[in-house]
């Protein structure tokens, strides 16, 4: 993991490390067409309330998404449309890299693009 040189995670790798589950990228996507409230998540993503929640409090960890409250409800919003800008760049590269692109080795785990 990259470190500045007090010892502390860099910026670039706790937004990446952010982006690196697919639940929290179903999420985003899902909150880039407009703010959307735990239930609304659980019922059109199939996922359970817990799971929601917890990828929801990373995803506010690291500043990509926020709420508002009204009467009883929170209602989940990104905050930086810009991550929209950067998640369709990584598109474009994966479409140009195609199958080419595979986890590090030494990750532990050899995953393959899957063309579309």
């Amino acid at each position: 993991m990259a470190m500045n040189q007090d010892g502390c995670v860099t910026p670039a790798v706790a937004l990446f490390h952010s982006l690196a589950d697919e639940t929290r990228l179903r999420i985003v996507a899902r909150l880039a067409a407009g703010e959307a409230r735990v239930v609304d998540l659980t019922g059109e993503l199939g996922l359970a309330q817990s799971t929601v929640s917890k990828h929801l409090a990373c995803l506010r960890g690291c500043g990509l998404v926020d709420y508002r409250v009204q009467g009883r409800q929170s209602f989940y919003a990104l905050t930086r449309p810009e991550l929209m800008d950067l998640l369709a760049a990584a598109e474009g590269l994966l479409a140009v890299t195609g199958t080419a692109v595979t986890l590090c080795p030494a990750s532990g785990a050899a995953v393959t693009a899957v063309p579309r």
